[in-house]
């Protein structure tokens, strides 16, 4: 569905890839665990942050929106990259085991940042907003939304596909401009994160233009290296309604 104009043994190199840099994936989490936020920063390196921070700092907070690429829990380790002050908050939903869930809460604040579940994202941006506190915020936004609540569709490899739009209207209400971190892996275990600015002043974007800007930002990011993307997560179990 995705690569129709790969040829079939195109596409099993791609999966093959994939599973190996899946199993990467578990094993280099693991392994973050016990290493200093020093030792990290060498394995996920943040591009263009100057700017960003410049914004950031401008702002009060900003809004980042990332994807199931590489190494995504390791995108935490921003916390290390902005500037002095600025609190991360990491949106996760909760996981139906309560072990699990557990585990990943521990691997994604030990490096300083705040795990808030979707629900009560908005609740605690307006909490710090008020206490003066910059944040930024760090949105997986490549996850599947149930169709009955998806409001935006947009062409995405190859077909309609339903999006979340929860950055977009976060970053209007807050006025934080929006950027996506393009990841490519550079070898083994390490990681490149350019960052780039989709919106840098949400306000003045018209509605749906920052979610497609991140559509596109997504699909360039996944062609580069498609074996980073996270293609066990069905992301078109569910089509458009007629």
């Amino acid at each position: 569905m995705a690569f129709p104009d790969k040829t079939e043994a195109g596409r099993q190199e791609i999966a093959k890839a994939f599973y190996h840099q899946f199993c990467d994936t578990i094993v280099e989490s693991l392994y973050g665990w016990h290493q200093s936020n020093e030792q990290l920063r060498s394995h996920m390196i943040f591009e263009n942050m100057e700017e960003v921070n410049r914004l950031i700092d401008a702002a009060g907070g900003g809004l980042f929106t990332l994807a199931h690429m590489g190494n995504w829990e390791w995108m935490a380790t921003m916390q290390n990259w902005v500037s002095p002050g600025v609190k991360e908050i990491n949106v996760y939903r909760r996981l139906k085991n309560a072990q699990t869930d557990r585990i990943m809460l521990a691997l994604r604040a030990q490096r300083g940042g705040v795990c808030v579940e979707k629900q009560r994202i908005l609740r605690e941006m307006i909490r710090y907003r008020n206490e003066k506190q910059p944040v930024i915020v760090g949105l997986l936004s490549d996850q599947k939304p149930r169709p009955e609540v998806t409001r935006v569709w947009l062409p995405f490899l190859h077909q309609e596909t339903g999006f979340l739009d929860g950055a977009e209207v976060l970053a209007r209400k807050f006025g934080y401009p929006v950027f996506y971190v393009f990841l490519t892996r550079t070898a083994r275990g390490y990681y490149k994160g350019e960052v780039r600015i989709l919106a840098a002043d949400p306000k003045t974007t018209s509605e749906g233009e920052i979610t497609a800007a991140y559509v596109k930002a997504l699909e360039e990011n996944i062609r580069t290296q498609p074996e980073l993307w996270l293609w066990t997560h069905n992301r078109f179990k569910w089509t458009k309604p007629a």
